[in-house]
């Protein structure tokens, strides 16, 4: 049976754990004290070695560390920012297309309620309405003359648009210009409503300007001469378009006072003395870019300006009693000239009569 070891005594305690008898005491503290004996970087805590001050070959290396992350960061954002671009570039190019180009649904409708008020003007449905024996005050001519116009304006501007677009303007497409809807115009006041007081006052067709149109875009003077006379050349279609309508239906040496063709006809006087109007060469009109385009830029930039103040005082020029009868004179002497039936002034006069009621 082994004999037990005698139990250790105090002395052969201190013997084992201090070593060296003759160290300081502070050293064979920590000789004593296992902590003391652990390196700094032993345990994976944040407070270790917090209060130890990085040496310069660390902190060099620290500082590099944190430039390359710097470095690291702003090449990956800038390559972020490069990748969102070029998908905002891909998605612009998705979005272009040539529904771009397509008619609105607005102008749709405003073609749907001109031809439901010709029908209806038409069938003189206004005079079956009223009671027999009472006077009737037509009020569907005027909506039908007003429907027609605002189709007839904005198929102006759309030629400007298309010409400036081809021309070199590209910032029009899929807008409201290209799209044929005047209620967003980017200029609606005197794109649509300009327009609509001239024909509803004056009783005669003037656009507003084409101020929309950025014309240091287009490079050439030609292009530019284009551009400024798409306009009117529209408007001259529009009116021999509705012309020969009215001549279709009215043979020659016949007579009508059917409220649509009347309307038909004061509509084609419209847009023939709006495309005559804006070939004149004079700030706010057409024409007057035609001479810009051989000027420079600073012509360009006055009509900017003030393109749409020269607007109204051209109107209010040809407002004025002996200017407006001298030139409706003209505009009736010319269709008598040139088309074949001698009424057809009569009727232009009628429909006149039709849209301004309140007279």
């Amino acid at each position: 049976m082994p004999t037990p070891e005698p139990p250790q005594t105090q002395a052969d305690a201190d013997a084992v754990t201090v070593p060296d008898s003759g160290a300081e005491p502070g050293e064979q503290a920590r000789a004593a004290d296992p902590w003391a004996q652990m390196p700094d970087d032993a345990l994976n805590t944040s407070s270790v070695g917090a209060d130890r001050v990085p040496s310069d070959a660390e902190g060099e290396t620290e500082g590099s560390e944190d430039e390359a992350e710097g470095a690291g960061g702003r090449a990956s954002e800038d390559a972020a920012e490069g990748v969102d671009a070029e998908a905002d570039r891909t998605a612009t190019a998705r979005a272009e297309s040539w529904a771009d180009f397509l008619p609105s649904p607005v102008f749709l409708l405003l073609l749907g309620l001109a031809g439901f008020a010709g029908w209806l003007s038409w069938t003189h449905a206004e005079l079956d309405w009223a009671a027999e024996g009472t006077s009737v005050t037509p009020l569907i001519p005027p909506l039908l003359i007003l429907f027609g116009w605002i189709v007839s304006t904005a198929v102006h501007e759309f030629a400007h648009a298309l010409a400036a677009y081809l021309a070199g303007d590209r910032s029009l497409r899929g807008s409201a210009y290209l799209r044929l809807n005047p209620f967003a115009y980017q200029q609606a006041f005197g794109g649509l409503v300009l327009p609509a007081v001239y024909l509803g006052l004056g009783g005669f067709g003037l656009n507003g300007p084409p101020a929309y149109v950025d014309w240091d875009r287009v490079p050439t003077r030609g292009r530019r001469v284009v551009v400024a006379l798409a306009g009117p050349v529209a408007s001259l279609l529009l009116s021999a378009v509705l012309a020969l309508t009215v001549s279709l239906l009215v043979p020659v040496g016949q007579d009508t006072t059917n409220w649509a063709i009347s309307s038909l006809a004061f509509l084609a006087m419209a847009n023939l003395t709006s495309a005559l109007v804006n070939l004149l060469p004079i700030p706010g009109l057409d024409g007057y870019h035609v001479l810009a385009a051989f000027r420079g830029a600073r012509w360009t930039e006055f009509v900017r300006v003030n393109g749409l103040f020269c607007s109204i005082a051209v109107f209010a020029l040809l407002w004025l009693p002996v200017v407006r009868d001298l030139f409706e004179k003209s505009v009736y002497a010319l269709f008598d000239l040139l088309l074949p039936n001698p009424t057809i002034p009569g009727m232009m006069f009628h429909g006149k009569l039709l849209l301004q009621f309140w007279a």
